[in-house]
């Protein structure tokens, strides 16, 4: 068995110990990850100071080089992020401006640093969006190099104008249980294809 990792991004607005949806969508997708033998680690992306901007590191006080080197050291990148006002998060919306850096990074056979590393996406929210989101994470994280599997999103969304959250929930629904063994297993898969033989690049 390959030795694969997996990190994970929640971009939660709730810092520190606070309930978060999110957090435990994202806390079920790394834990069925690591069933199929992978390490798993994550971390809210509120709780450190990502400055705004769109280099690898935008000086004094940035938290995004360490965690930028935490999404690069991973095999499997998964990005969380709730709904608001139909969009994804404004926290992930900046970790994504982080990322634009890696268009201008890349090898000596043109391979951007995401190159051979596969990103999922989750997303949770009280209202329509999911579809929308989820594509607004596919293309971004598509642009900047990383590879999405098939089945590469879950989602959970609950009824408009309702307020049972997520981590409300007695029992995850059997369709998103079900999603998730599929996000975890095709993750894994893929990681592992392009472990072994990532993309070659252009001279």
């Amino acid at each position: 068995m390959l030795d694969l990792s997996a990190y994970g991004l929640n971009c939660t607005l709730k810092g520190g110990p606070a309930e978060s949806s999110t957090q435990k969508m994202l806390d079920q997708v790394l834990q069925a990850i690591a069933g199929h033998g992978a390490r798993t680690a994550s971390d809210r992306a509120v709780d450190h100071d990502i400055k705004p901007g769109v280099r690898s590191d935008e000086g004094a006080g940035d938290a995004w080089p360490m965690l930028r080197q935490r999404v690069l050291a991973s095999d499997i990148f998964v990005l969380a992020t709730p709904i608001w006002l139909g969009q994804p998060s404004s926290v992930c919306k900046r970790v994504l401006e982080r990322m634009d850096a890696f268009l201008g990074e890349t090898d000596d056979r043109s391979r951007y640093p995401s190159y051979g590393r596969v990103a999922a996406v989750c997303v949770v929210g009280n209202e329509d969006g999911a579809h929308h989101v989820c594509a607004e994470l596919y293309q971004a994280l598509a642009d900047v190099g990383f590879t999405i599997p098939a089945a590469g999103a879950v989602y959970w969304v609950g009824e408009a104008m309702h307020s049972t959250d997520f981590k409300d929930l007695d029992k995850t629904p059997d369709k998103v249980a079900s999603t998730i063994k599929m996000l975890a297993s095709n993750a894994t898969h893929l990681a592992g294809l392009l472990k072994q033989q990532t993309y070659p690049g252009v001279g």
